[in-house]
């Protein structure tokens, strides 16, 4: 792997819930929020790991645990979303509660790498 944080768990956990995220949207997500919830909880979830690769790289361990709070806001920005979608009945109680626990372990995830910086 050419990159540092191709080898991070927490990286591959956060690429694999990206992909979880946009099939989620495409599956259950109505038209009419395209532009609305559907773009924002795409853009959060693709947040998270993009603000990983941005700040790892090349960068001083200050500066990636700033990325890696951008990482982490993302991800709270993420459930925030899924809980407006289960209000809105946009998805069912079972992904919210799947996807709900997968960013939760994330942000453990992401916290505790912070810490070790």
């Amino acid at each position: 792997m050419a990159f540092k944080f191709e080898n991070l768990q927490v990286w591959q956990k956060a690429l694999e819930l990206t992909d979880e995220i946009n099939t989620l949207t495409k599956n259950n997500f109505p038209k009419e929020e395209l532009f609305i919830l559907t773009s924002q909880i795409k853009r959060a979830a693709d947040s998270v790991v993009l603000n990983f690769a941005e700040g790892c790289t090349g960068q001083t361990n200050a500066v990636f645990s700033t990325f890696l709070g951008y990482s982490l806001r993302s991800a709270i920005e993420v459930v925030a979303c899924l809980f407006i979608a289960k209000r809105r009945n946009i998805i069912k109680e079972d992904d919210f509660d799947k996807l709900y626990n997968e960013y939760q372990s994330l942000c453990k995830m992401i916290t505790s790498l912070r810490k070790t910086l």
